[in-house]
């Protein structure tokens, strides 16, 4: 899953990127109801409505959770659940109906107007949610410039893509308190930084502590109420 932050102000909305989710987690959800104790949450498909809120609108931001595109591991996972225990599915990339989402998603995003007032992008460091966020809120096509990083490399994740631009977008920065439901299924185990920097070299990921992934557990799956205690100090 990626965030998508104008700010970190009480205005919520969520975007159901796709059916394809994860059993047994829903970190968008936990998002919600805790956002829900302290602001107003609206479903929405993204377009700004200007709805009622507790505070002065010009003292908001508005949040937009979004979930990345179909996984790999979604698409065994919804045959067998056990498939979710296999590592062949180690940190799983987008499907080409994945990749089908995400354009879908960037042609909404720029045809409402939305992306222009776009300020902040954050994703989990995992490699399916930082190519639904390059994909998404990254630039057009890149070309090779000395000065310039792209925000993606080619053909990232087995995806046939080629490289997109970090020009004319907005930052977007890692931080590992939003990725999912963490320990005991390997899709949600994360690549070393050093391995990320290479294949999202204008993606922050400077608020990643360790270059290893230290938070997954192979024996230790986070309870729910782990989860949303984490999702609460991820908005605080």
């Amino acid at each position: 899953m990626h965030h998508l932050f104008e700010s970190n102000l009480p205005r919520v909305d969520y975007f159901p990127f796709s059916k394809y989710t994860t059993p047994g987690f829903r970190l968008a959800e936990f998002l919600l109801e805790t956002a829900s104790l302290s602001s107003q949450v609206r479903v929405s498909n993204m377009d700004y409505t200007g709805g009622p809120t507790l505070f002065p609108l010009h003292r908001c931001k508005t949040i937009h959770l979004v979930r990345h595109g179909q996984g790999i591991h979604n698409v065994e996972g919804d045959k067998n659940y056990k498939a979710y225990l296999s590592p062949e599915y180690f940190d799983a990339y987008l499907t080409t109906l994945g990749w089908q989402q995400v354009d879908n998603l960037r042609k909404h995003v720029h045809a409402s107007g939305l992306f222009k007032r776009i300020e902040l992008v954050v994703t989990s460091p995992l490699l399916r949610t930082m190519q639904t966020a390059a994909g998404v809120f990254g630039g057009g096509g890149y070309k090779d410039r000395m000065d310039i990083l792209p925000l993606m490399v080619a053909n990232t994740g087995y995806s046939d893509r080629s490289a997109i631009s970090s020009l004319d977008c907005p930052p977007i920065i890692a931080h590992e308190l939003c990725r999912e439901h963490l320990g005991v299924h390997p899709c949600d185990s994360r690549r070393s930084i050093s391995e990320y920097q290479c294949l999202f070299p204008a993606i922050d990921l400077s608020l990643i502590e360790s270059d290893e992934d230290t938070l997954w557990k192979a024996n230790v799956r986070e309870t729910k109420e782990e989860v949303m205690a984490r999702g609460i100090k991820f908005l605080n």
